[in-house]
């Protein structure tokens, strides 16, 4: 992506909302090293960034890094759950 630390790993054709067409099939994305993101992270695509967040910390965990635009593909945000593992949320723009 322009302008950022971050690059698109496609591995599978994606619809018009960027979501990978083939049931089962996974995209993702590689940025540079640094906290909160300092190993690889299991991301999860939700509906909605702040009600997910909001739930991970009615249920014990806490936000490391809130919601951040990634260009004009969506926004991305980071967890820490009850067990300390790192965890990222995605919500598509569209």
């Amino acid at each position: 992506m322009p302008g950022s630390d971050y690059t698109l790993a496609t591995t599978s054709a994606v619809g018009p909302d960027g979501a990978p067409v083939a049931a089962g099939a996974i995209n993702g994305g590689l940025l540079r090293r640094g906290a909160p993101v300092t190993a690889p992270i299991v991301t999860i695509q939700v509906d909605d960034i702040d009600a997910a967040l909001a739930s991970v910390v009615a249920q014990g965990g806490q936000v490391a890094l809130s919601r951040q635009p990634v260009g004009e593909m969506g926004f991305s945000a980071y967890f820490i759950d009850t067990e300390g593992n790192t965890l990222g949320l995605w919500q598509n723009a569209i």
